[in-house]
């Protein structure tokens, strides 16, 4: 495992010992790969994601990880939060540093009126 890799996991662990999602307010996740962007909406007393987006979904007409498409799937994940009567979350940047691609969809996310 690479050094960076690991540094990732370490700042992992340090946010998930302080984030929990409970069913009134849920954990937003997000994970980023070289090709795609994933988020969901976890409840982790009951250990259910309760909605998720990605770049993978079928509605989704672009392809990659990038700011754009993080702009997308942050909207699409909001839209479905409201449909969802989700309102506030607890966000997890998943170790990432908040900058660019995941600063993106943290403002996308919050355009679309989820709070956190």
């Amino acid at each position: 495992m690479s050094k960076r890799l690991e540094g990732r996991i370490r700042r992992k662990q340090r946010i998930r010992n302080k984030i929990f999602g409970t069913t009134a307010k849920p954990r937003l996740t997000i994970y980023r790969s070289l090709k795609h962007i994933y988020a969901q909406l976890i409840d982790d007393t009951q250990g259910k994601t309760i909605v998720s987006a990605s770049t993978l979904d079928k509605d989704n007409k672009q392809f990659g990880s990038n700011k754009s498409n993080a702009v997308a799937v942050g909207k699409r994940l909001a839209e479905k939060a409201k449909a969802a009567q989700v309102e506030t979350v607890v966000f997890d940047r998943n170790g990432y540093i908040y900058h660019g691609i995941i600063k993106s969809f943290a403002d996308a996310v919050r355009e679309e009126g989820l709070k956190f």
